[in-house]
């Protein structure tokens, strides 16, 4: 007999960003292997995160074991389910036997299930001023919460493993496992440029992907950039697709300012296909990120035959491996230097092509799945459930006064 998993998709609508891709792919991949365990679809999960969209745009799943589990009209509704659990609570989401986490929620009071929990980093507590004190708030609760009440942590890179044991070395080492993410394109080569992107040409443009926020690291990129231009006055432009995010706003007013304001192009939040394109068609893509949990833009890249120029800090080697050139994000002329070595051809831009494809096979969706399978099944019916604040009560006294 199979088990029922409760799945969050809360995030997987049409603005999705990192999380949202993790629970999107994921569930999507589950439903083309798993016929033997029933799912039950969050659209709402959690206390800080809501779509207004959600009902009209979160991921569809069309199988006899896959259905939509209880959903909310408003955020205080929402909130005060998941925050106050009722006596009714577990009966309410589906009666799980698993219950899935993925937008930096973890849910407390659970009396029967058990709480598998995505872990993607810590960047927050690294760099505290590249956030807003909400996120901070939001971020940092719910991974504590994880690491007093979740009965398993899956990290979606070695690094943000070993950044959770070393901040919270009271959970068990064996309960968290690293589950690397893949990409969801496949190269097409009569892929047509879309006309919302007609204006640029092929092969004739760098490219960056990734919400527009200061961890990201666009000011320094745009600042290696000019300097690439004042070299290279015919320099092609730099394409800068995301959606906005946050603390941001003055990035207009920096490409103004190095007057670049023609040649540094912001697409804003972009559709799969023309970012399928996006990639396929730059020069090159860079992205140089000051952290990350995996870095899923990179292995996107390299698997859509872009040669990659990112950071060699937190994951991102261990995504990229020696397919692209690493640089120091902290350093401009580092960024700068790269770009310029490969545009002068003084890297061999087929080799990085050719690395990258040969890297990207080693990740794949139906992996992820399996061993995101294994673990339901192993949490569910094998994994004495872990319950670290009823054995601490000074725990749980702590835990309510934050």
């Amino acid at each position: 007999m199979g088990l029922t998993i409760g799945f969050d998709i809360s995030q997987t609508g049409e603005s999705k960003a990192g999380c949202g891709y993790f629970a999107y792919s994921l569930i999507q991949t589950l439903a083309e292997c798993d016929d033997e365990n029933e799912y039950v679809l969050y659209p709402t999960f959690g206390s800080s995160f809501w779509d207004p969209n959600g009902r009209s745009s979160i991921v569809s799943v069309k199988k006899d074991n896959f259905g939509l589990g209880l959903s909310h009209s408003t955020l205080e509704e929402m909130r005060n389910f998941w925050l106050n659990p009722a006596p009714d609570f577990e009966s309410k989401i589906g009666q799980p036997q698993v219950i899935h986490a993925n937008n930096f929620f973890c849910p407390r009071g659970i009396q029967s299930a058990r709480v598998v929990y995505t872990l993607y980093d810590l960047g927050f507590l690294h760099y505290p001023e590249f956030a807003t004190e909400m996120n901070r708030i939001t971020c940092f609760s719910g991974v504590f919460d994880a690491s007093l009440y979740a009965d398993f942590i899956i990290a979606i890179s070695e690094h943000s493993r070993k950044d959770f044991l070393d901040i919270f070395p009271h959970y068990p080492k064996d309960r968290v496992v690293v589950v690397h993410l893949a990409s969801r394109f496949k190269m097409n080569e009569n892929l047509r440029q879309p006309e919302s992107v007609s204006f640029l040409r092929s092969k004739q443009f760098w490219l960056n992907v990734g919400t527009i926020e200061p961890r990201k690291n666009h000011r320094r990129l745009v600042r290696a950039y000019a300097k690439l231009c004042s070299d290279m006055p015919d320099m092609f432009p730099l394409v800068l697709a995301g959606g906005k995010g946050w603390m941001m706003d003055d990035l207009v007013e920096l490409i103004e300012d190095l007057s670049l304001g023609d040649r540094v192009i912001l697409l804003g939040y972009v559709d799969d296909l023309t970012l399928q394109w996006l990639y396929q068609s730059c020069f090159a893509f860079v992205y140089p990120s000051l952290f990350e949990g995996f870095g899923l833009p990179v292995l996107e890249a390299l698997n859509l035959g872009a040669p990659v120029i990112t950071s060699g800090t937190s994951s991102l080697p261990e995504v990229v491996g020696d397919a692209g050139i690493l640089v120091d994000p902290e350093d401009e002329d580092q960024i700068y230097s790269a770009m310029r070595r490969l545009i002068k051809g003084e890297v061999n831009r087929q080799m990085l092509i050719q690395r990258g494809l040969d890297r990207a096979r080693q990740f794949s969706w139906a992996t992820v799945a399996k061993a995101v399978k294994e673990i339901y099944e192993q949490v569910g019916t094998g994994t004495p459930r872990r319950n670290t604040c009823a054995a601490n009560p000074a725990a749980r006294e702590n835990r309510a006064d934050i």
